[in-house]
């Protein structure tokens, strides 16, 4: 039983842990509250029974292709639905916890699927090592990132409501994870791909103020070269104007009135006119003058992101990788991971950790994958079909001493030196 800011919560004892699941960090974000910022949960009445893993976000279900659809998604134990009542953590809390150090996992999706609960993902790991580990929803699509001239109206902007979410969730966990036996003043961020782009957007927003301690960014966090780019709110603003005509409604009260499924239904042809316009991924954090004041890289260039420790690396086979790459250095997250760390140094800080996960995994010709290492990282290999060998699993343990590590003391260890501009060092991870 851990009280809380908003009441008593009880979770499952699993031995030498104790997991909560499903613990609102916001007002389910519906009705009025849907394209606003998200407001504070209600205080519990009684008992909240943290058992049950939530729904996720909005998103369209099916559409993960291969090697996700078998590695990921391919359990029906680990799926959720889907609603628009999703802005949910889960925590997992070694036994007799005191001030330990805690790391918020936010998930991938290119900003438009993905959850906090997916098979690939468990706090226990950290557990072991002494960490609390929180998993965080935030909303997706055109719930989480829609920006339109009516919404900016009425708010005085519009977009970003993804990475407001993460950041009640970041205020959640500073005001409560004492309660738990956490140190409040020793949060990690981290996450992998959107998760990651997510870590940038928060240690380059003024909204995050100290609560991050420490940042690890995986398969993209970059300096000049990677997955983010840099949208005005009236070019976000347009694409929501397509949206609203695509939807058939001639206002906002109109817009909130339509359902989950009239909202969906929507999207893919919505999707349809704006992607050949914006040329790819563009539900995505937008310079607000709030959340971020400007881009991500010319954050950098000004000092302007967080001077904390940060870890930053990616995968062989990682997205945007060509057949034509023949060297690392080819790699736009591989070169944009180390001038990450250069530009630290630059700017007079300590330089990056970082990474190069290059193992092939086992049972496929795949390779090292965009999100191959969540297993390894994460300590879930054995619910994975793969032929993992003894060296995945000592692998994994590696990584896994190395990620506490860092979160405990900023450093990981085990010989690990920062990526210098002397002394250009990457820690490879294979078997």
């Amino acid at each position: 039983m851990i009280e809380t800011k908003y009441g008593k919560i009880e979770g499952l004892d699993r031995g030498e842990y104790i997991e909560y699941r499903g613990v609102p960090f916001a007002k389910p974000p519906v009705g009025e509250l849907r394209w606003k910022a998200p407001q504070p949960p209600e205080p519990f009445d009684g008992v909240y029974q943290a058992v049950e893993f939530p729904a996720k976000s909005m998103q369209e279900i099916g559409h993960n292709g291969p090697p996700y659809d078998k590695d990921f998604y391919d359990d029906p134990a680990y799926e959720r639905p889907v609603s628009e009542d999703c802005l949910y953590l889960n925590i997992w809390v070694p036994k007799n916890a005191s001030n330990c150090p805690v790391a918020m996992w936010i998930h991938g999706g290119a900003f438009m699927g993905g959850g906090a609960s997916e098979k690939e993902f468990d706090g226990a790991a950290y557990c072991k090592r002494g960490v609390i580990f929180v998993s965080v929803q935030y909303r997706l699509g055109v719930l989480g990132f829609l920006a339109h001239p009516w919404l900016t109206a009425e708010a005085g902007t519009s977009g970003n409501y993804g990475i407001l979410d993460q950041i009640a969730a970041l205020n959640w966990i500073t005001e409560n994870i004492s309660a738990f036996g956490g140190d409040s003043e020793n949060i990690t961020i981290f996450g992998q791909s959107a998760g990651a782009m997510s870590v940038q957007t928060l240690i380059s927003s003024p909204l995050t103020g100290n609560k991050i301690k420490r940042a690890i960014l995986q398969s993209g966090g970059s300096y000049g070269a990677g997955l983010h780019r840099d949208t005005p709110l009236a070019e976000q603003e347009s694409y929501g104007e397509i949206f609203a005509e695509v939807l058939g409604v001639n206002s906002l009260e109109e817009m909130r009135a339509k359902s989950s499924e009239e909202i969906m239904d929507a999207v893919g042809p919505f999707m349809g006119k704006v992607f050949p316009m914006a040329k790819g991924l563009f539900l995505v954090p937008v310079i607000d003058g709030k959340v971020l004041t400007g881009g991500y890289y010319e954050l950098m260039d000004k000092g302007e992101i967080k001077d904390i420790p940060y870890m930053v690396g990616s995968t062989k086979d990682d997205i945007l990788v060509t057949p034509e790459m023949k060297e690392p250095e080819d790699s736009p997250l591989y070169s944009g991971s180390k001038a990450f760390s250069h530009k630290l140094e630059e700017l007079g800080r300590k330089p990056a950790y970082v990474y190069y996960f290059t193992r092939d995994l086992p049972g496929n010709d795949f390779g090292a994958w965009h999100s191959a290492e969540l297993w390894y990282m994460m300590g879930t290999m054995k619910r994975c079909w793969r032929p993992f060998e003894q060296g995945d699993y000592d692998l994994s343990e590696k990584m896994l001493d190395y990620w506490a590590n860092f979160m405990k003391t900023g450093e990981p260890g085990g010989g690990w030196q920062p990526c210098s501009k002397e002394d250009s060092f990457v820690m490879e991870f294979d078997v």
